[in-house]
């Protein structure tokens, strides 16, 4: 009963956005996951991207803001990967469309 008195008043515990930004923020990175069953076709290399550059900015945000905020770092930790994952499958998937666009052209 202590620790859960404790995590229920600690800093980052469920009654801030310290908790609840990162739970909710936890739907990105499943998302991308259910979505590196789809065809490469369909990623957007764009939007890939700017998830990418926005993950890695909050990464720095978590762990500079006080008090640190290990949620939210994992959070994008992990969606910094799923989506270079889907990043790299887009860019093969450029290079195979380019190939056969090629191939057709001869």
């Amino acid at each position: 009963m202590t620790f859960l008195r404790t995590f229920w008043n600690s800093p980052t515990g469920p009654k801030t956005t310290h908790f609840w930004g990162p739970a909710v923020g936890w739907s990105i990175p499943i998302a991308a996951f259910a979505d590196s069953k789809k065809p490469p076709e369909l990623i957007s290399g764009n939007m890939t991207s700017v998830m990418c550059v926005y993950s890695a900015l909050f990464m720095r945000f978590s762990w500079m803001v006080r008090p640190r905020n290990y949620y939210l770092l994992v959070c994008h930790i992990a969606n910094e990967t799923v989506q270079l994952y889907q990043l790299s499958r887009w860019w093969k998937a450029q290079g195979r469309l380019q190939q056969k666009n090629e191939e057709a052209e001869t």
